[in-house]
């Protein structure tokens, strides 16, 4: 019987052979697609008070969702299709709004369309446009006329109707904004994002719809200039679908679904796919009989040779699980870590609005372009004003645009004129400012303006905390938290004294980090990164199948 035993198992070894050749997700890979699958809603955020990993089967899963999605292989791995796919431009709203939403509607939902949970409680909209393009071939007017026949298409579909409005008040409002707009969803610069809307209800952002101005939005109906510059009929088709409540859907033909596709056709001869109409009606019903499609409208843009975008390199962003912060602050009651020209920022709910940071310099403006690192930063408690320290020199920030007269040298606050702040922050026990460097401190009180008499002191007033700290910052929860390298020291209200158990880990307890990495590839079947395990899928079914099939074999031997 023992050749039996050699036919099952190399039958076995087969059946595993095409996930041997696959070739296995770097580390930054990983990294990269969990922040993609979490951002679009795949994945939930991660959890910082249960510090929990995402296990091999869920992470499976949320590829394959993803993957179906997107019309893909689901093959349930970071693959070569995968991957590009996740860099390709599109919509910056998730594809799933909340993954128990996703489960619920996958009980309840039939139809492929897909909805969100909220309607304009009335038929007749009105639009505006409240900022254009800063820089853009396609003038003011021409942007109005391809937004005015992508409300269209909506309107021929469904009982609807919309109007371009003369002010602000309007229902639906358009703007052009870059980066950072004070919205939950920032804009990343040329490629990548492209828009996104806001659902219809009760808030005064519900149904406003934003343009990335960093792109290069152009009328090219025919596609004459393929990797010219961004359709702005096709786009504004999309996102006025999700500004009346449409999701994502998952249909090919559908222009609701996330990536970008290209151009679309002639705007006045554009007609919605099956599953957009459906969805369409489904929100507000069908047309009136009694009221044909709209036929006329205003003149279309003359079609253009679009010129060949010039995009900067993107600069190359710094790994959060091994970043010694240059600086640390809490800002409007969140934290942001700042290292070389990029931060990360965290909400009140520990959660980090994205694994990937954010540029700096589009962020705040007005600080030097030239500038390699912050030195430290902190939020004045009697104004709310930002301040950065950055060599010599300190700027003061009313949120994110700096005020007019700045920098100024630090001897303006009292201080040695070649002094280098290296951490600033407000202590809560006094409610005054401390400004660190190296071994000593100054106390400066920001309601007069100026050192405190008495100071430097050393740094040795606090207990437990090497000397030259990256920063030091006062959370939510009253204490007071000092950072230094890859760890960080806790005090507890008013305490001059570390709390046991310190120093702990920025990189985990932090920034969502699952311990160190490998340095090398693990072997078939050990645990990879975070303590995922790389087996393949076909190795794990192995298992139950030897279980129920080994005793037979023992029984014919």
């Amino acid at each position: 019987m023992l050749w039996l035993i050699g036919l099952l198992l190399a039958f076995l070894c087969l059946w595993s052979i095409p996930d041997v050749r696959a070739r296995p997700s770097t580390a930054r890979e990983m990294s990269k697609g969990m922040e993609w699958l979490t951002r679009f809603g795949y994945l939930p955020p991660p959890d910082p008070m249960a510090a929990r990993l995402q296990s091999p089967e869920e992470l499976t899963n949320a590829i394959r969702t993803m993957q179906k999605f997107a019309g893909l292989p689901m093959t349930g791995a970071l693959d070569e299709k995968t991957l590009k796919m996740m860099s390709q431009p599109r919509c910056s709203l998730p594809d799933i709004i909340g993954t128990s939403e996703l489960m619920r509607r996958r009980r309840r939902r039939r139809k492929r369309y897909a909805l969100s949970s909220s309607i304009w409680g009335k038929k007749d909209l009105t639009w505006h446009v409240r900022s254009y393009p800063q820089s853009s071939n396609l003038p003011r007017e021409s942007i109005r006329n391809l937004l005015y026949y992508a409300f269209r298409a909506w309107s021929n579909a469904s009982a609807l109707t919309f109007k371009e409005a003369s002010s602000g008040q309007a229902d639906i409002l358009v703007d052009f904004s870059r980066s950072y707009h004070e919205d939950s969803y920032p804009f990343d610069g040329p490629g990548g994002t492209l828009a996104h809307a806001f659902f219809p209800g009760e808030h005064p952002i519900s149904g406003d719809t934003h343009f990335d101005d960093e792109e290069t939005w152009i009328y090219d109906p025919n596609n004459n200039s393929p990797g010219r510059g961004t359709d702005l009929f096709a786009v504004a088709v999309h996102e006025f679908g999700h500004a009346l409540g449409l999701a994502h859907s998952s249909v090919k033909e559908s222009i609701m679904i996330p990536y970008y596709q290209g151009p679309v056709g002639l705007p006045h001869l554009y007609q919605l796919p099956l599953d957009d109409v459906m969805g369409i009606e489904q929100l507000y019903g069908k047309p009136h009989a009694d009221s044909p499609p709209d036929r006329d409208g205003p003149a279309l843009p003359v079609p253009t040779a679009a010129p060949i975008p010039t995009y900067g390199p993107r600069l190359p962003s710094p790994d959060r699980c091994k970043a010694h912060f240059d600086a640390i602050a809490n800002i409007r009651g969140e934290v942001f870590f700042f290292k070389n020209k990029h931060f990360w920022r965290m909400q009140p709910a520990r959660n980090l609005v994205s694994l990937e940071p954010a540029q700096i310099l589009r962020f705040w403006n007005g600080l030097p372009q030239n500038f390699k690192a912050i030195d430290a930063v902190y939020e004045r408690v009697n104004d709310s004003q930002i301040v950065f320290f950055i060599g010599s020199h300190y700027w003061v920030f009313t949120d994110t645009r700096v005020n007019q007269g700045y920098p100024r040298p630090i001897s303006d606050l009292g201080l040695p004129a070649n002094t280098i702040i290296g951490a600033a922050f407000v202590w809560p026990h006094n409610g005054k400012t401390y400004l660190l460097e190296r071994d000593h401190y100054w106390r400066y009180d920001d309601q007069i303006g100026r050192i405190e008499p008495g100071y430097p002191k050393p740094v040795t007033l606090w207990k437990g905390v090497p000397t030259d700290l990256d920063d030091v910052i006062r959370w939510n929860d009253g204490n007071t938290y000092f950072f230094k390298g890859t760890e960080y020291w806790s005090f507890t209200g008013g305490s001059v004294e570390s709390d046991a158990g310190y120093p702990r880990s920025t990189a985990q307890n932090w920034m969502h980090c699952q311990g160190p990495a490998t340095t090398s590839p693990p072997r078939r079947g050990q645990r990879g990164e975070g303590g995922m395990c790389l087996c393949t899928a076909s190795a794990q079914k192995l298992i139950p199948l030897l279980a129920w099939i080994l005793p037979f074999i023992w029984t014919l031997c």
